[in-house]
Protein backbone atom coordinates (compact mmCIF):
# COMPACT_ATOMS: atom_id res chain seq x y z
CA UNK A 1 0.00 0.00 0.00
CA UNK A 2 0.76 3.86 -1.02
CA UNK A 3 1.92 5.80 2.27
CA UNK A 4 0.13 8.45 3.01
CA UNK A 5 2.31 10.84 1.90
CA UNK A 6 2.80 10.02 -1.07
CA UNK A 7 -0.76 11.18 -1.54
CA UNK A 8 -1.98 14.38 -2.32
CA UNK A 9 -5.23 15.92 -3.59
CA UNK A 10 -4.14 16.08 -7.19
CA UNK A 11 -2.93 12.87 -6.80
CA UNK A 12 -6.34 11.68 -5.46
CA UNK A 13 -8.41 13.40 -8.74
CA UNK A 14 -6.15 11.97 -10.87
CA UNK A 15 -6.90 8.22 -9.88
CA UNK A 16 -10.75 9.11 -9.44
CA UNK A 17 -10.70 10.55 -12.49
CA UNK A 18 -9.38 7.56 -14.29
CA UNK A 19 -11.11 5.01 -12.46
CA UNK A 20 -14.15 6.96 -14.03
CA UNK A 21 -13.37 7.57 -17.31
CA UNK A 22 -11.72 3.61 -17.93
CA UNK A 23 -14.55 1.62 -15.85
CA UNK A 24 -12.12 0.20 -13.65
CA UNK A 25 -12.68 -0.28 -9.95
CA UNK A 26 -10.16 1.48 -7.33
CA UNK A 27 -9.98 0.30 -3.87
CA UNK A 28 -11.47 3.13 -1.44
CA UNK A 29 -9.29 6.07 -0.99
CA UNK A 30 -9.25 5.56 2.84
CA UNK A 31 -7.33 2.24 2.32
CA UNK A 32 -4.30 3.83 0.58
CA UNK A 33 -4.79 6.93 2.15
CA UNK A 34 -5.76 6.71 5.58
CA UNK A 35 -5.17 10.13 6.87
CA UNK A 36 -7.41 11.86 4.51
CA UNK A 37 -9.97 13.56 6.33
CA UNK A 38 -13.49 15.29 5.33
CA UNK A 39 -11.91 18.74 4.72
CA UNK A 40 -9.51 17.05 2.33
CA UNK A 41 -11.85 14.95 0.61
CA UNK A 42 -13.72 18.13 -0.32
CA UNK A 43 -10.56 19.82 -1.19
CA UNK A 44 -10.19 16.48 -4.08
CA UNK A 45 -13.88 16.79 -5.24
CA UNK A 46 -13.30 20.44 -5.59
CA UNK A 47 -10.08 19.29 -8.34
CA UNK A 48 -12.03 17.10 -10.21
CA UNK A 49 -14.68 19.99 -11.06
CA UNK A 50 -11.96 22.47 -11.81
CA UNK A 51 -10.67 19.39 -14.56
CA UNK A 52 -14.10 18.27 -15.58
CA UNK A 53 -14.54 22.27 -16.25
CA UNK A 54 -11.36 22.37 -17.70
CA UNK A 55 -12.14 19.32 -20.43
CA UNK A 56 -15.58 21.68 -21.35
CA UNK A 57 -18.03 20.44 -18.57
CA UNK A 58 -20.10 22.97 -17.78
CA UNK A 59 -21.27 23.32 -13.51
CA UNK A 60 -24.93 23.21 -13.50
CA UNK A 61 -26.00 22.47 -10.19
CA UNK A 62 -25.21 20.53 -6.92
CA UNK A 63 -26.77 17.38 -5.22
CA UNK A 64 -26.72 16.21 -1.54
CA UNK A 65 -26.33 12.92 -0.21
CA UNK A 66 -26.99 11.34 3.37
CA UNK A 67 -29.88 13.28 4.02
CA UNK A 68 -31.88 10.67 5.76
CA UNK A 69 -31.00 9.61 9.30
CA UNK A 70 -31.08 6.01 7.85
CA UNK A 71 -28.34 6.51 5.35
CA UNK A 72 -26.66 8.84 8.12
CA UNK A 73 -26.25 6.00 10.18
CA UNK A 74 -25.33 2.85 7.86
CA UNK A 75 -22.41 5.88 6.97
CA UNK A 76 -21.72 6.64 10.57
CA UNK A 77 -22.29 10.72 9.64
CA UNK A 78 -24.14 13.11 11.14
CA UNK A 79 -25.02 15.11 8.52
CA UNK A 80 -25.51 14.94 4.60
CA UNK A 81 -23.10 16.02 2.72
CA UNK A 82 -22.78 17.96 -1.25
CA UNK A 83 -21.00 16.91 -4.29
CA UNK A 84 -21.35 18.73 -7.53
CA UNK A 85 -23.65 18.26 -10.65
CA UNK A 86 -22.56 18.67 -14.53
CA UNK A 87 -23.58 19.34 -17.80
CA UNK A 88 -22.37 15.77 -18.70
CA UNK A 89 -24.33 14.67 -15.91
CA UNK A 90 -27.77 15.06 -17.38
CA UNK A 91 -29.68 11.98 -19.01
CA UNK A 92 -32.41 13.48 -21.28
CA UNK A 93 -36.17 12.31 -20.72
CA UNK A 94 -36.28 8.99 -22.45
CA UNK A 95 -32.75 8.03 -23.00
CA UNK A 96 -31.36 4.55 -21.99
CA UNK A 97 -28.60 4.67 -19.20
CA UNK A 98 -25.26 4.37 -20.36
CA UNK A 99 -24.61 1.28 -18.01
CA UNK A 100 -20.82 1.02 -20.00
CA UNK A 101 -20.16 4.31 -17.98
CA UNK A 102 -21.03 3.06 -14.53
CA UNK A 103 -20.61 0.39 -12.29
CA UNK A 104 -22.47 -1.44 -9.78
CA UNK A 105 -25.30 1.65 -11.00
CA UNK A 106 -28.43 2.10 -8.40
CA UNK A 107 -30.86 4.68 -9.02
CA UNK A 108 -32.93 6.78 -6.20
CA UNK A 109 -36.07 9.17 -6.70
CA UNK A 110 -35.27 12.56 -5.43
CA UNK A 111 -37.20 16.08 -5.30
CA UNK A 112 -35.36 18.61 -7.57
CA UNK A 113 -35.04 22.54 -7.19
CA UNK A 114 -34.36 24.92 -9.78
CA UNK A 115 -33.22 27.99 -7.67
CA UNK A 116 -33.96 31.59 -9.37
CA UNK A 117 -32.43 33.45 -6.36
CA UNK A 118 -28.66 33.04 -5.60
CA UNK A 119 -28.29 31.44 -2.03
CA UNK A 120 -25.15 31.96 0.25
CA UNK A 121 -24.28 31.04 3.70
CA UNK A 122 -24.22 31.21 6.56
CA UNK A 123 -27.51 32.38 8.22
CA UNK A 124 -29.65 30.53 5.30
CA UNK A 125 -33.02 29.02 6.44
CA UNK A 126 -35.31 26.73 5.09
CA UNK A 127 -38.07 29.43 4.83
CA UNK A 128 -35.55 31.92 2.90
CA UNK A 129 -34.20 28.87 1.22
CA UNK A 130 -37.47 28.17 -0.30
CA UNK A 131 -38.15 32.09 -1.73
CA UNK A 132 -35.03 31.41 -3.82
CA UNK A 133 -36.47 28.13 -5.62
CA UNK A 134 -38.37 28.98 -9.06
CA UNK A 135 -39.39 25.60 -9.53
CA UNK A 136 -40.12 22.12 -8.13
CA UNK A 137 -39.51 19.14 -10.49
CA UNK A 138 -39.51 15.19 -9.50
CA UNK A 139 -36.27 13.29 -10.55
CA UNK A 140 -33.66 10.35 -10.65
CA UNK A 141 -30.31 9.92 -9.55
CA UNK A 142 -28.18 7.48 -11.13
CA UNK A 143 -25.18 6.39 -9.04
CA UNK A 144 -22.17 4.21 -9.76
CA UNK A 145 -19.30 4.21 -7.08
CA UNK A 146 -16.04 3.93 -8.94
CA UNK A 147 -14.68 1.64 -5.51
CA UNK A 148 -14.69 -2.18 -5.50
CA UNK A 149 -14.70 -2.82 -1.86
CA UNK A 150 -17.69 -2.14 0.69
CA UNK A 151 -17.94 -0.75 3.09
CA UNK A 152 -16.97 2.93 2.02
CA UNK A 153 -15.81 6.05 4.49
CA UNK A 154 -17.50 9.06 4.45
CA UNK A 155 -14.63 10.80 2.77
CA UNK A 156 -14.11 8.17 -0.17
CA UNK A 157 -17.99 9.30 -1.03
CA UNK A 158 -17.35 13.05 -1.10
CA UNK A 159 -13.80 12.53 -2.67
CA UNK A 160 -15.99 10.63 -5.35
CA UNK A 161 -18.12 13.13 -5.73
CA UNK A 162 -20.72 11.32 -4.24
CA UNK A 163 -20.61 8.17 -6.18
CA UNK A 164 -21.75 10.92 -8.97
CA UNK A 165 -23.16 9.39 -12.53
CA UNK A 166 -26.23 10.92 -14.23
CA UNK A 167 -29.61 12.02 -12.94
CA UNK A 168 -32.90 12.89 -15.09
CA UNK A 169 -35.47 15.25 -13.99
CA UNK A 170 -39.52 15.19 -14.74
CA UNK A 171 -41.78 16.97 -17.01
CA UNK A 172 -43.91 18.75 -14.74
CA UNK A 173 -42.61 21.98 -13.07
CA UNK A 174 -44.31 22.99 -10.04
CA UNK A 175 -44.02 26.25 -7.82
CA UNK A 176 -42.83 25.71 -4.42
CA UNK A 177 -45.98 27.42 -3.01
CA UNK A 178 -48.66 25.45 -4.24
CA UNK A 179 -46.86 22.08 -2.64
CA UNK A 180 -46.46 20.57 0.22
CA UNK A 181 -43.04 19.31 -0.11
CA UNK A 182 -43.03 17.55 3.07
CA UNK A 183 -46.04 15.44 2.35
CA UNK A 184 -44.99 15.09 -1.16
CA UNK A 185 -45.20 11.51 -1.77
CA UNK A 186 -43.31 8.79 -4.60
CA UNK A 187 -43.66 5.25 -5.18
CA UNK A 188 -40.46 3.44 -6.66
CA UNK A 189 -41.16 0.73 -9.20
CA UNK A 190 -38.93 -2.18 -10.60
CA UNK A 191 -40.20 -3.67 -13.18
CA UNK A 192 -43.56 -2.70 -12.72
CA UNK A 193 -43.60 -3.99 -8.94
CA UNK A 194 -43.34 -1.23 -5.78
CA UNK A 195 -40.69 -2.10 -3.68
CA UNK A 196 -40.71 1.06 -1.98
CA UNK A 197 -42.32 4.86 -1.45
CA UNK A 198 -41.66 7.76 0.26
CA UNK A 199 -42.21 11.24 1.49
CA UNK A 200 -40.47 14.82 1.04
CA UNK A 201 -40.34 14.32 5.23
CA UNK A 202 -37.76 11.27 4.24
CA UNK A 203 -35.27 14.13 2.92
CA UNK A 204 -33.74 15.77 5.90
CA UNK A 205 -37.04 16.82 7.58
CA UNK A 206 -38.15 18.43 4.40
CA UNK A 207 -36.31 19.44 1.32
CA UNK A 208 -36.31 22.95 2.57
CA UNK A 209 -34.35 22.27 5.35
CA UNK A 210 -31.71 19.90 2.79
CA UNK A 211 -31.35 23.18 0.68
CA UNK A 212 -30.63 25.66 3.44
CA UNK A 213 -28.03 23.37 5.17
CA UNK A 214 -26.62 23.06 1.43
CA UNK A 215 -26.36 26.73 0.98
CA UNK A 216 -24.57 27.34 4.80
CA UNK A 217 -21.95 23.87 4.43
CA UNK A 218 -20.98 25.67 0.80
CA UNK A 219 -20.62 28.90 1.97
CA UNK A 220 -18.50 28.01 4.96
CA UNK A 221 -16.32 26.02 2.14
CA UNK A 222 -16.38 29.48 0.09
CA UNK A 223 -18.79 28.56 -2.41
CA UNK A 224 -23.18 29.94 -2.75
CA UNK A 225 -25.82 28.20 -4.78
CA UNK A 226 -26.15 30.40 -7.96
CA UNK A 227 -29.24 31.18 -9.55
CA UNK A 228 -30.38 28.83 -12.40
CA UNK A 229 -29.02 26.05 -10.86
CA UNK A 230 -30.40 22.79 -9.79
CA UNK A 231 -30.22 21.25 -6.48
CA UNK A 232 -31.12 17.45 -6.29
CA UNK A 233 -32.12 17.20 -2.38
CA UNK A 234 -31.10 13.63 -1.98
CA UNK A 235 -32.61 10.29 -1.85
CA UNK A 236 -36.10 9.84 -1.04
CA UNK A 237 -35.96 6.25 -0.40
CA UNK A 238 -32.99 3.20 -0.62
CA UNK A 239 -31.53 3.03 -3.98
CA UNK A 240 -32.01 -0.05 -6.33
CA UNK A 241 -29.77 -1.65 -8.93
CA UNK A 242 -29.93 -0.52 -12.39
CA UNK A 243 -29.61 -4.07 -13.92
CA UNK A 244 -29.33 -4.49 -17.93
CA UNK A 245 -33.23 -5.54 -18.59
CA UNK A 246 -34.32 -3.52 -15.68
CA UNK A 247 -37.24 -0.70 -15.97
CA UNK A 248 -37.24 1.62 -12.92
CA UNK A 249 -40.13 4.47 -12.65
CA UNK A 250 -40.91 6.73 -10.40
CA UNK A 251 -44.66 8.08 -9.81
CA UNK A 252 -45.38 11.35 -7.42
CA UNK A 253 -48.51 12.82 -6.27
CA UNK A 254 -48.10 15.89 -7.81
CA UNK A 255 -44.33 16.26 -10.00
CA UNK A 256 -45.27 13.37 -12.28
CA UNK A 257 -43.58 10.27 -13.28
CA UNK A 258 -40.16 9.16 -14.49
CA UNK A 259 -39.20 6.12 -16.42
CA UNK A 260 -35.62 4.88 -16.76
CA UNK A 261 -34.48 1.82 -18.89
Amino acid sequence: METSEEWTVERAADVLLAAEESGDLIAPLTHEWPTVDLETAYAVQDETLRRRMARGEQRVGVKLGLTSRAKQQRMGASSPLTAWLTDAMVLPSGADLPRHRLTHPVAEPEIVFVLGARLAGPGVTAATALAAVSAVFCGMEIMGSRYHDFPFALPDVVADNASSGFFLTGPVAASPSALNLGLEACLLEVNGQVVDSATGAAVYGHPAEALAWAANDLGRRGHALEPGWIVLTGGMTDAVPCDAGTVISVHFTTLGSLYLN
